[in-house]
């Protein structure tokens, strides 16, 4: 196989390349030269006691690797790709304790208990509630933009309608949802110094929201509502959730269905105002395929791990037991194999078979469906709001090593001047 010729000590989870870019030039060379490349790293860098990983970036590879879960775990080292070097290893073992981190059958057991949150009819329940919602949300950011018509789309719009969500799908209580926004913040953030957050502020935050959940667990026990909380715990001992494994499936939600649907609906505002073609045609049809380009475009995480059980191959490497698997979405999602013109945003792109919501398996995002809605929501009501919104700067990105993260949106709704964001291949997934 050919060398795919990268820079020396060039890794795909460093967090400063991630902050500026994701690289999608050498993706595109990956997929055609070493599809499954081995990435040495010095050892501990990534909080494994390993010399690196194998970069997988085909779409059809990662389908696989995700499909075949007696092949490749989850549980074994986590679906985190790179922690900080600092953390323990007793800090990732927690870490199993939450469902993406968890193999069958005990993922089987869990998920059959919490995807009764996530019917087609439970999701539809919180339609209306969340249209009325989305549509105060977009009031709200338009009546607080400055005397330019500016405001952080951001802080104002996309982080909104998630928390929001999720606090009307577990009964928490909306005076609340800032508790959550900044617990998943401090979880999600460790890599960025903008917010000075160690690995150990990021256990802090995870136990609170344990804590927090487990008290609304206990809450419902004592008092049944009509709930998700309810249906999950209160009949506990007969095919429920115990308090601390209620407590691990809000840190689930809080991360991610938090954190990707905000980052989600942030690359796509950007993805909109840097291809105005598509904002127009967005406003004048409302295509139902626009949540899902949205999803490939932004591909929300760009990559997640599992680690093989036993010796075997994959793309024509032979990878050993042990060797942890890195599955690069937002390689997955531009594979000019599966996407007819990848590097263009297309609003009506289908079919669309993207892994945005992972590749399959039994870890195919269970908030799929409840995610697609908030996406549609927003966007519809930003449409009717603000249909004349502006970029004014280009977004500031989150620096992670696994999140396609946006911190900063600043955007006008006044003609303020505007900057236009460059599109092409360097664009796609939301670059």
């Amino acid at each position: 196989m050919s060398c795919p010729h990268l820079p020396e000590g060039f890794d795909f989870t460093d967090p400063d390349l991630l902050q500026a870019r994701i690289p999608h030039p050498e993706f595109a060379r990956m997929r055609q030269t070493a599809p499954v490349w081995w990435c040495a790293q010095p050892a501990g860098i990534s909080g494994f006691d390993d010399e690196g990983y194998w970069v997988v970036t085909r779409h059809a590879d990662v389908k696989y690797v995700s499909t075949h879960p007696e092949l490749f775990s989850s549980n074994t080292n986590t679906a985190v790709i790179r922690f900080n070097e600092s953390i323990s290893r007793d800090q990732i073992e927690v870490q199993k304790l939450i469902m993406l981190n968890m193999d069958p059958p005990e993922h089987t057991r869990v998920r059959q208990i919490v995807q009764r949150g996530f019917t087609p009819r439970a999701v539809r329940s919180l339609e209306q509630a969340l249209r009325g919602r989305a549509r105060s949300i977009v009031e709200t950011a338009l009546a607080s933009a400055d005397e330019n018509g500016s405001f952080d789309f951001v802080t104002n719009i996309a982080v909104e309608l998630p928390l929001q969500a999720i606090a009307e799908l577990i009964g928490v209580p909306q005076e609340d949802r800032s508790k959550l926004f900044d617990w998943s913040n401090k979880m999600a953030a460790y890599d960025d110094p903008e917010y000075a957050i160690t690995e150990e502020v990021g256990t802090e935050a995870a136990m609170e929201i344990v804590s927090y959940s487990m008290n609304l667990a206990a809450a419902r026990k004592e008092c049944p509502a009509q709930d998700i909380v309810s249906q999950l715990v209160a009949a506990e001992g007969r095919g429920n959730l115990n308090s601390d494994e209620f407590g691990f499936f809000v840190i689930l939600l809080a991360v991610a269905g938090n954190e990707t649907t905000r980052n989600a609906i942030s690359h796509g505002m950007h993805a909109f105002l840097s291809h105005p073609d598509q904002w127009e045609l967005y406003k004048r049809e409302r295509p139902e395929t626009t949540a899902e380009e949205i999803v490939r475009w932004a591909t929300p995480v760009v990559s997640f791990q599992r680690t093989a059980t036993q010796d075997t191959e994959l793309g024509g490497q032979r990878i050993k037991k042990g060797d942890r698997v890195g599955l690069f979405y937002s390689s997955a999602n531009n594979d000019p194999e599966v996407f007819d013109r990848p590097e263009t945003f297309d609003i009506t792109r289908d079919p669309n078979p993207h892994l945005g919501f992972g590749g399959g398996g039994p870890h195919f995002c269970l908030g799929k469906s409840l995610a697609v809605m908030e996406i549609d929501l927003i966007f519809n009501a930003i449409a009717d709001v603000l249909p004349d919104l502006r970029l004014v700067e280009d977004p500031r990105r989150l620096r992670s090593a696994w999140l396609n993260g946006i911190k900063q949106l600043q955007v006008s709704s006044a003609g303020a001047s505007g900057v236009s964001g460059a599109a092409g291949p360097g664009a796609a997934a939301g670059s």
